[in-house]
């Protein structure tokens, strides 16, 4: 809340489902929150595109939902699009802006055997700037960038319902897992927001245990502290604040999709963007 008892207003931007897992997560931090979560489905997968072409999209996807809206903090909760168009997003709007990047200092203060890796889409791991992270914050571990095509498409598959097979996700993760020198990798840092959505069949497929790093709770702490930055005291709230998804696509969601939606405490809004996408 602030001084004048408003609840805080989140505008959550991804390519589709994976921001749930930070929404879920800020939940926790802000139960207050209203949000806007845009689900630009119309554009996925965003590592595909280009650079340009992405920092574009996502500019008109944030302007379009600030509209009507008026949000306190936008929170990019998609790893690509924030290692590819965060500053520019920042540079465009006065509002807060909090990224996700692979948990890259995290995961060299927590692993055993000094090897760690960076599951995340091919175009995460080829930006520069997964590679100054881990230049800045991975000084003495061993990083191995594991680019998982087709990873993000299988959990967005899931959470909508379809059926996905196990030798389908056991294939995009079986490059996490080394052997060198007689230890093993022990981290692996989920560098998509999408993946946690498949964490219990990560865990079940995995040739052995690893500490699956989930960036989603430090996003949280930080979407609560900007928020309290501006003049929000945070986590006071007396009800969980209401939420409202829109899809870029225009799509109807599935039964088992609203399903998970709805425990969200998202409902379904018709999408402003769809004309545009």
């Amino acid at each position: 809340m602030n001084s004048k008892g408003q609840a805080p207003r989140l505008l959550f931007i991804d390519s589709g489902l994976g921001g749930l897992t930070v929404l879920r997560a800020a939940r926790q931090a802000v139960p207050e929150a209203q949000v806007l979560f845009i689900a630009d489905d119309a554009g996925f997968p965003y590592g595909s595109k280009c650079a340009g072409v992405l920092t574009s999209r996502l500019l008109g996807v944030v302007e379009r939902g600030i509209e009507g809206f008026d949000p306190d903090c936008i929170v990019l909760a998609c790893n690509t699009a924030s290692t590819v168009a965060l500053r520019a997003l920042r540079k465009a709007f006065a509002i807060p802006v909090v990224g996700t990047v692979p948990a890259i200092k995290p995961a060299a203060s927590i692993t055993k055997s000094g090897l760690v890796s960076v599951l995340a889409t091919p175009g995460t791991v080829a930006r520069e700037y997964t590679r100054e992270l881990i230049a800045q914050f991975g000084a003495g571990t061993r990083f191995n960038l594991v680019g998982a095509p087709a990873l993000a498409e299988l959990a967005e598959m899931s959470a909508g319902g379809e059926v996905v097979e196990d030798d389908a996700i056991a294939r995009e993760i079986a490059p996490c897992f080394v052997e060198n020198g007689g230890v093993r990798t022990d981290v692996v840092v989920l560098g998509c927001t999408h993946y946690p959505l498949l964490l219990d069949r990560l865990d079940a497929l995995a040739p052995w245990p690893v500490i699956w790093l989930d960036p989603a709770p430090a996003i949280a702490r930080r979407i609560a502290n900007v928020l309290a930055e501006i003049g929000h005291i945070v986590g006071v709230g007396a009800k969980r604040g209401s939420g409202v998804i829109t899809f870029t696509s225009g799509r109807a969601p599935s039964a088992s999709l609203l399903t998970l939606l709805q425990s969200h405490n998202l409902s379904i809004a018709p999408s402003p963007a769809a004309a545009a996408a």
